[in-house]
């Protein structure tokens, strides 16, 4: 069972909607970086057992940021706000202002 590291990013999301049992198993499997055979005996259950929490529960989480899409525009937001970091501190760094100072000139175009 291949790991698609995305699935950990869903799982912050919109883990609080799965059981329990899928949240835990889940959370192991992407988070903990155990094996399906690790997972089996801490759950005590089979290992398809845990197989089958994890689809589902993988399934659950997919179908969720497909309605929502919530985990896609946090990724934008971070990417926006991270461009516009860099931005600030070439401006800094070529102007010699500090953010109070650009933080000053926005205020003025309010007006």
């Amino acid at each position: 069972m291949a790991k698609d590291l995305s699935m950990s990013l869903l799982l912050d999301f919109y883990g609080e909607v799965l059981s329990e049992p899928q949240r835990e198993a889940m959370d192991l499997f992407y988070n903990g970086d155990l094996s399906l055979a690790e997972i089996a005996e801490i759950t005590g259950i089979t290992r398809q057992g845990v197989r089958d929490r994890i689809v589902k529960g993988e399934q659950i989480v997919s179908e969720l940021e497909a309605k929502l899409g919530l985990a896609g525009r946090f990724g934008n937001v971070t990417k926006t706000v991270n461009y516009v970091v860099e931005r600030l501190n070439d401006i800094e760094k070529t102007y010699h202002l500090s953010v109070d100072d650009i933080r000053e000139a926005v205020k003025g175009l309010d007006t």
